[in-house]
């Protein structure tokens, strides 16, 4: 690192959040450096996180970073439940990814973290962010009487190879390091929450069995172990794991070792056969809930990011989609920022959004993972001689939007213009903080398929999609919109501020197909044009055909304003909050 080394954000923790938070500010031509306290090459191989949903998919996606997952990964769309060695159908637990819709990534990708951590250190290395590993943070001040632009934060770093110090400046730190994150402790945030006296093993290698299905997402029943999870890994390998329950401890006097975790894997999938070919990876670990009171500090200098901001069990295998949302929420937000393009409100969203999400994580948590270690939550007044796994699986499907990521959505606020939803039809309600439709779209001439969220993919512009009707009744409301858009002085005025907007993406969607889209309109299109020949984009956004309608993705890809009339003032007042 050269002496007086500035960044406009440095990252604290290399794990997937601390990467993809490096490469996209890189992505947004802000500067940023990213600093892990661990060897990567030494640490765990193995291990940790495994499971990408489908909204972290798309997300990746749209950073152009989920092909080389694909090519390694283990697409499951498959899952199964076992009780006494019997199938239990219908399955519980999992068997919402039986279930995807509306999504190109209709299954649960299953990759462990070594390979996407690695596939990530590329995407850093590809957009020019400086990554340092074996470095850690020891101290850092922020000079909160600093202007919003000036380099407010200076970091302290120790190279643990040499013990060396060495100084950075910097706009804003993230710290994305960790349950025992630094960077929280350091900026005195406090990590609301408690931990259990449950304990899980999970153990990861090849394996031999006469389990019938033995490549789909499987829940064991067992009423010694627990819920025992079994996933099916890249590279062929499964992954184990079960409730390490105080009669199993006693066993084992001297504590846990591999050997234990193998044996006791053994025993909880019985009846069915278990034969340990290689053994990668396992871990004994508590079971707890905590998160950051605030995931922004030091007026918001300080931003805190994945298990740095919130910790909970693995049960809904939701801890690296929680953090890879966090990162993507965050990311746009600060690189608008630090480019002087939102207002300071914007990224305040950060905080507020993200803790509502969580705070819905932590709550079914607890009670997931008390039903997966066989036991009852302590607010639970029923029949406490029934079977634990029925609750289990019913709260599963219940959260299936949830876990999913789909159905993730943010309150009203400065992005999110909750209530002016209200003019466009009910058939579908498009709720602004929510995910919108992923429908099929025409592109021009080829008339091949495309989906609105690759239309959609830049994740550093917002996108307004114009929904024009039948050409013969939209098309003066059109040419209005044009006009006002384009800045005519007795219609707008400086409304051309926001056509030209280097954060705005403008796109057309038709319902009629034509030759070219200029005939199709009968006049200019704003932005690209896409055919929505069969009308399901129009009926899923609920878009009168006689009226048309217009609907503002945020950069992140969901709804920030839905709009049934085609009237640019709508537009304008929108981005007058949001811009600078």
């Amino acid at each position: 690192m050269p002496e007086d080394a500035t960044f406009d954000v440095v990252i604290v923790g290399g794990g997937p959040v601390g990467l993809l938070m490096a490469y996209q500010m890189q992505r947004f031509s802000v500067s940023a450096c990213v600093l892990e306290q661990h060897d990567k090459t030494t640490q765990d191989a193995y291990g940790r996180a495994i499971a990408l949903f489908p909204r972290t998919t798309e997300q990746l996606d749209q950073l152009d970073v989920i092909d080389p997952m694909l090519q390694l990964g283990f697409a499951c769309r498959s899952s199964v439940t076992y009780k006494d060695g019997e199938r239990v159908i219908p399955g519980r637990v999992w068997t919402f990814m039986e279930n995807i819709a509306d999504t190109t990534y209709d299954f649960a990708l299953v990759l462990r973290q070594m390979y996407t951590e690695s596939i990530l250190r590329e995407k850093v290395a590809s957009a020019g962010a400086t990554y340092y590993s074996s470095t850690q943070c020891i101290d850092f001040t922020v000079d909160e009487t600093k202007a919003k632009n000036d380099y407010a934060v200076t970091s302290v770093f120790q190279d643990n190879k040499t013990q060396k110090t060495f100084t950075v400046k910097s706009k804003y730190i993230v710290g994305a390091d960790g349950g025992r994150s630094f960077v929280r402790r350091h900026a005195e945030v406090p990590f609301d929450g408690d931990s259990t006296e449950d304990r899980w093993i999970r153990i990861d290698g090849l394996v031999e069995t006469d389990m019938p299905l033995d490549r789909s997402y499987g829940a064991i029943e067992s009423k010694t172990h627990g819920n025992v999870l079994w996933a099916p890994l890249d590279h062929g390998g499964t992954r184990i794991g079960f409730a390490y329950s105080d009669a199993i401890a006693a066993k084992y006097p001297g504590g846990v070792t591999q050997e234990v975790a193998m044996a006791e894997a053994i025993e909880c999938v019985k009846p069915f056969k278990l034969v340990w070919k290689e053994v990668h990876w396992w871990t004994l670990y508590q079971i707890g809930q905590r998160m950051a009171r605030d995931f922004g500090a030091k007026t918001d200098r300080v931003f805190l990011a994945g298990d740095a901001a919130h910790t909970h069990s693995s049960g809904a295998a939701q801890g690296l989609n929680t953090g890879i949302h966090d990162a993507v929420n965050l990311g746009w937000k600060l690189a608008l920022q630090i480019r002087g393009i939102t207002a300071p409100s914007v990224l305040q969203t950060y905080s507020t959004e993200r803790r509502s999400a969580v705070q819905q994580l932590l709550d079914y948590d607890r009670d997931i993972a008390m039903l997966m270690s066989h036991k009852w939550p302590a607010w639970y007044t029923g029949d406490r001689d029934a079977d634990p796994y029925l609750a289990l699986g019913e709260l599963f499907e219940r959260a299936a939007p949830f876990n999913t990521g789909l159905g993730i959505s943010y309150p009203g606020n400065v992005l999110n213009h909750v209530g002016f939803n209200d003019v466009l039809a009910d058939t579908l309600a498009i709720v602004p903080g929510s995910r919108p439709p992923d429908v099929e779209l025409m592109t021009p001439g080829t008339m091949r398929p495309t989906r609105l969220q690759r239309v959609a993919r830049n994740l550093a512009k917002f996108t307004v999609f114009v929904f024009t009707g039948r050409v013969e009744t939209t098309r003066p409301a059109m040419e209005a919109l044009s006009t006002y858009l384009r800045g005519d002085a007795k219609a707008g005025k400086d409304a051309s501020s926001i056509w030209s907007h280097e954060a705005i993406d403008w796109v057309t969607l038709s319902p009629i197909a034509g030759c070219s889209p200029f005939e199709t309109l009968g006049m200019e299109p704003l932005g690209n044009t896409y055919y929505d020949t069969t009308s399901i984009a129009h009926n899923k956004f609920g878009v009168n055909l006689e009226k048309g309608g217009l609907v503002i993705l945020r950069p992140d890809g969901l709804v920030g304003g839905a709009y049934g009339k085609l009237d640019g003032s709508l537009v304008k007042d929108y981005f007058a909050e949001v811009f600078a």
